[in-house]
């Protein structure tokens, strides 16, 4: 009779360890978002900001339109080209 209690069924198994492995990872996120928040108080409590101190870099931007300078260089250059070719 203590033998047939003793068996333990690889589905039940299966079943205990995924319901393990999920409270596991839901109480680390639980701790994420308290510990995060309690942070992100703390520091507006303290008057504390992150970003004080950093270098921040402007923007980079770039166009796919030839500068007005550019477009005049190679306007000469062609002028020039021509000049070359009637002479």
């Amino acid at each position: 009779m203590l033998t047939n209690l003793l068996y333990i069924d690889p589905a039940a198994t299966t079943a205990l360890l995924s319901s393990i492995t999920a409270i596991a990872v839901a109480g680390g996120a639980i701790f994420i978002i308290i510990w995060r928040k309690l942070k992100k108080g703390a520091q507006k409590v303290l008057h504390l900001d992150e970003n004080a101190n950093k270098e921040v870099e402007e923007d980079l931007v770039i166009n796919d339109e030839p500068s007005t300078e550019t477009a005049q260089e190679e306007v000469a250059m062609a002028e020039t080209e021509e000049n070359a070719e009637n002479a």
